[in-house]
């Protein structure tokens, strides 16, 4: 980058350091009027950096040089060489392969430099050059992406534990523990945010949400499970809303259980129609046939079997009715436990695939420029 006025460049928009580089007095005069100053420049600067795609993040640091003393009519800045050249020159000299790597330099100049000044209206020349930059994301994925895969997919396949047979909120709760003691751990790795969040810090959080409503609906399915017999029968519109168009959702339909409906119907007629028989032949015992017994009491003690005959079956058909309440509330945990699984597995697959294809544009990132 080589300037024609026998000023300092200037670095416009960007915070940087005082010059470190030793001092020169050559400045190059010749016979056709150019003038090339080759005083060396050696400063740390600052860039703003786009951290919403990290660890995928490509950055474009913009650097403007110009004279702030002459203006377009005094001094013309040209290149001294195209930004194919600089950047070939850039990569030979950078020693350390840390976390960043340079992808592109390009080099323009500037289209729209006119400023206001005590003669009016005027215009700079100036030279503008895009530092390409892409990070290295290969220690942010073996150190923060995997790990929370793994965890989050354990998490998963815990829901194909029994709840009735085993503690699955134990082994849950031993999940959310470790994943936070990672996230706590791993915390120095991330970048300090400002306005923008990360999208990877979007992603641990609603991985450990993920984690706390399995943990919340786990504890939730082991209630039912113990105590669903004393609950109320449910409301109509959560046996439509999720015994009904929530489990077509999840294919998860109710076992078809003809025990608690027409049984009882049949077996209430057939005690019933025996009753009123019994009673009839008592009351009009056929022709030729003397009975024995007084019918007046007879008449008393099958009424009385009646009684307790309707009494043992109110209690057969409450039974009955609690088993079927305590059924429904079971149906309503397993219809939530296999949602809460649909909604992880979109969630992985929508994440793989989302970091997939960031990872695949870093890579093809070369290519294209």
């Amino acid at each position: 980058m080589w300037s024609s006025s026998g000023a300092p460049n200037e670095m416009l928009g960007t915070c940087i350091s005082d010059n470190q580089a030793p001092s020169t007095y050559y400045l190059y005069l010749y016979n056709n009027g150019k003038a090339e100053d080759r005083l060396p420049i050696h400063v740390i600067s600052s860039c703003n950096l786009d951290i919403y795609t990290f660890p995928f993040d490509i950055q474009n640091c913009t650097y403007t040089f110009g004279s702030y003393k002459h203006t377009i009519r005094d001094v013309h800045i040209l290149f001294s060489e195209p930004g194919e050249a600089t950047l070939k020159k850039s990569l030979q000299y950078m020693e350390t392969k840390g976390e960043w790597q340079l992808t592109d330099v390009i080099a323009r100049k500037s289209a729209n430099s006119s400023y206001f000044n005590m003669d009016g209206l005027d215009k700079w020349d100036e030279i503008i050059y895009h530092i390409v930059l892409k990070r290295r994301p290969t220690l942010y994925v073996v150190n923060l992406l995997i790990p929370s895969y793994c965890l989050i997919t354990v998490d998963l396949f815990s829901f194909l534990l029994p709840p009735q047979n085993t503690d699955r909120s134990a082994f849950k709760m031993t999940l959310i523990l470790g994943y936070t003691v990672f996230l706590l751990l791993m915390n120095d790795l991330l970048p300090v945010t400002g306005d923008t969040i990360p999208l990877i810090n979007v992603f641990f959080s609603l991985c450990l949400a993920l984690m706390v409503a399995s943990l919340l609906e786990t504890i939730v399915i082991t209630n039912i499970l113990c105590g669903s017999s004393d609950y109320p029968p449910l409301p109509n519109w959560v046996k439509v809303l999720f015994l009904h168009y929530l489990a077509r959702l999840v294919c998860l339909r109710k076992k078809v259980s003809d025990q608690n409906s027409d049984p009882q119907k049949n077996t209430k007629g057939t005690i019933s129609c025996s009753l009123e028989k019994e009673i009839s032949q008592i009351r009009y015992p056929e022709k030729g046939i003397k009975s024995p017994l007084n019918h007046e009491q007879e008449l008393k003690e099958l009424r009385n079997i009646h009684k307790d005959v309707l009494t043992i079956r109110q209690q057969v058909d409450k039974h009955f009715s609690t088993d079927q309440n305590s059924e429904e509330w079971i149906h309503l945990g397993e219809v939530i436990d296999r949602f809460l699984f649909a909604l992880y597995v979109i969630f992985l697959t929508v994440s793989f695939f989302t970091i997939l294809i960031f990872w695949m544009y870093w890579y093809s990132f070369d290519k294209k420029s």
